[in-house]
């Protein structure tokens, strides 16, 4: 379930955090695409849970969970699984060292314990049968470009506690191969939807939040033709912010 009803404190708190004045203005101009009240209420967040972010890239859903998860009575924790360390390039490298000085340097990402991803198939993600939920935004084709995606999910499903919750959203493009997966940022919903019930979890439920129904999913550069990337420069730039960002998946899932 969700978070459900004006009654609960944890809704109030996730209005709140959303809706602080502190988060940047770029981000807040995001809301717009990326739903993050909406999208934390249907995974069922709560200010007491025990959250893992993977790759949490600049840190836009960080600096909404970190703040939520410490405004209750009873604290919860958010855990930033970053970029790997081996093999990362310059760019992964920039963005966990900003993410890093960002946990002591921004007050709205304060307090989150920070490590990073190894493609090691014999390391954990966190502590087994910690965490109450896994979340990741829009990086599963990224690991599937680099061939550890299943490895990903298994670690996810190690970590949570029995009842614990997989929340995923990604770029959507029905029927795609694994060729167009890997090179366009798009996955086709029912092959991640298998591939994660594989790894053991029980689904839950998908949501339109995230949809965009002008997404033809199909553009020059992939996903990064669209904004915010913008990977084309100013060639049919107007066109591509008509459309807006990305249409998306979001799906539910449960270790039992």
């Amino acid at each position: 379930m969700g978070l459900s009803g004006c009654a609960d404190p944890a809704v109030e708190a996730l209005r709140a955090a959303v809706d602080d004045p502190q988060r940047p203005e770029a981000d807040r101009a995001r809301d717009q695409y990326r739903h993050p009240f909406e999208t934390l209420s249907f995974f069922g967040v709560r200010p007491e849970h025990t959250v893992v972010e993977l790759w949490p890239g600049g840190g836009w859903y960080s600096r909404i969970l970190a703040p939520y998860v410490n405004s209750g009575e009873v604290k919860g924790a958010l855990f930033a699984v970053h970029f790997p360390a081996e093999d990362a390039s310059e760019y992964q490298n920039k963005s966990y060292e900003k993410y890093r000085a960002g946990i002591t340097e921004d007050p709205l990402l304060e307090g989150i314990y920070l490590s990073r991803l190894s493609k090691n198939p014999d390391t954990d993600i966190c502590k087994a049968g910690t965490a109450d939920v896994v979340l990741t935004f829009r990086n599963l084709h990224n690991w599937h470009a680099g061939g550890y995606l299943i490895d990903i999910y298994q670690k996810a499903y190690k970590c949570l506690k029995n009842g614990g919750i997989f929340g995923v959203v990604e770029h959507r493009k029905a029927g795609a191969t694994n060729e167009e997966m890997a090179k366009t940022g798009y996955m086709e919903p029912l092959v991640v939807k298998s591939q994660i019930e594989l790894a053991g979890f029980t689904f839950v439920g998908e949501s339109e939040i995230n949809a965009n129904p002008n997404d033809t999913a199909d553009h020059p550069e992939g996903v990064w033709t669209l904004p915010p990337t913008f990977r084309l420069g100013d060639v049919d730039r107007e066109k591509y912010a008509a459309i807006g960002e990305s249409d998306r998946f979001t799906m539910k899932f449960v270790k039992r």
